[in-house]
């Protein structure tokens, strides 16, 4: 087995914070556990080092799982399916069962949220509640699903909020805490889905063997702050891609469709909130049937940062149904127009079609979780979602209705609760 090796996270164009002890150690030491190989002194070596620095591990550096470099859906279909049986496999009874709901299970809509774990009741196991090995193993099957940007981008928001509980004035416990549920059972020939998140991540990824499909409908992505620096003085942005190419777009455009897309300097809060049913927006700003085929692309390229989550295969998929609706689609924007983190609230856009409704929304307070000299608001605290508005869940089961802070979803103005 070769030695497990530490990663420079400047090596990603999506870095990750270095993670809590707990997530560097087991993502180590679960490798050697489950993937059979005898622990020899370097790797032990590495283990213990790693638990005391509490470096980023990537799928490269932590071994076995997934080959989803193979790029393909069956795969990584095939790939998450072992890893969560492996999973399983480390839990009692009464864990199993904590874990699993029916495929069809209405909890599967109401139980996501942007707001706190502690304001919204997650499904599933609490990651802080198992032992190494399980907490090992439950990361490993987000390694078998993701691509690796897209576990960079994950670990990285997770780490930012270790960072705010590290860093912040926020009181806010629920910080750091993480929830994996599944619902259906486990298959590489029969639908199931993977549900992973806590306050700013919600993955509802749908696994389909029997039609070779995977679909992140819905999918929430947050972040808090926006750029940070670990504690070897790396400079983490988990959401440089977004910014990156959101500005791509924005600036390929001519001045006149900029003016149509433009919305004014008032940032919009979220219409479409997580866990919330939706009314979806049309018709609100630029058509995508205005825009050229080079900046079809561009926009392409905007919303890959959400469907793109998975194996090249997967994404490809998912963007050609996006690109033949780009027409029917439109996009709007408010707050700067210059990509300068120094200046202003930060942006807010939205991309609404009949295969894909994004938002991306900053939000303009810190509530609560201020870090002296980093920027927690506005251009550094931001709420996204991804729908697709004929296929959310992949059709199994209803958007239940937003209860409030109370359980099962966000209010329909997708407010921020204190210490959000």
């Amino acid at each position: 087995m070769e030695n497990i090796k530490l990663v420079d996270v400047n090596a990603k164009r999506r870095s990750g914070r270095k993670r809590t002890a707990w997530i560097a150690s087991v993502l180590l030491a679960g490798s050697l556990v489950l993937s059979g190989c005898a622990a020899v002194d370097s790797a032990a070596s590495a283990v213990t080092a790693t638990a005391t620095s509490s470096a980023v591990a990537t799928p490269e550096s932590t071994g076995a799982v997934a080959d989803v470099s193979a790029g393909t859906t069956a795969q990584t279909i095939a790939d998450t399916t072992s890893a969560a049986e492996a999973f399983m496999a480390t839990l009692a009874a009464e864990q199993v069962e904590q874990l699993t709901y029916a495929y069809d299970d209405e909890t599967k809509s109401t139980s996501w949220s942007n707001f706190p774990v502690t304001f919204v009741e997650r499904a599933g196991l609490n990651l802080t509640d198992l032992t190494e090995v399980q907490r090992a193993a439950a990361l490993k099957v987000l390694e078998a699903l993701l691509s690796d940007e897209g576990y960079t981008t994950v670990t990285g928001i997770m780490n930012g909020d270790q960072y705010l509980l590290d860093n912040s004035s926020s009181t806010e416990d629920s910080l750091g805490q993480y929830y994996i549920a599944f619902l259906g059972d486990a298959s590489d020939s029969s639908a199931w889905e993977v549900q992973f998140g806590g306050h700013h991540l919600g993955i509802n990824a749908t696994l389909d063997g029997a039609s070779d499909a995977i679909t992140f409908a819905p999918t929430h992505l947050g972040v808090q702050p926006a750029v940070y620096t670990d504690e070897d003085g790396n400079e983490v942005q988990p959401f440089a891609a977004i910014y990156e190419s959101a500005f791509a777009f924005y600036d390929s455009l001519t001045a006149e469709q900029q003016a149509k897309l433009y919305q004014g300097e008032q940032i919009a809060s979220m219409v479409c909130a997580p866990g919330s049913t939706c009314d979806y927006p049309t018709g609100t700003g630029l058509a995508g049937s205005e825009l050229t085929d080079e900046q079809k692309q561009l926009l392409l390229d905007v919303i890959a940062n959400w469907v793109g989550l998975a194996d090249e295969e997967t994404t490809a998929n998912a963007l050609a149904e996006i690109e033949a609706t780009l027409d029917d689609t439109y996009i709007n924007w408010s707050g700067e127009t210059v990509y300068d983190m120094t200046q202003g609230d930060g942006i807010y856009f939205q991309i609404s079609g009949p295969k894909a409704y994004v938002e991306f929304a900053g939000q303009q307070g810190s509530a609560g979780a201020d870090v002296s000299g980093v920027n927690t608001s506005g251009w550094g605290h931001v709420h996204t979602i991804y729908r697709d508005p004929t296929n959310d869940y992949a059709n199994s089961v209803a958007q239940g209705a937003a209860t409030g802070m109370g359980g099962g979803g966000a209010p329909s103005d997708g407010a921020t609760p204190p210490n959000g």
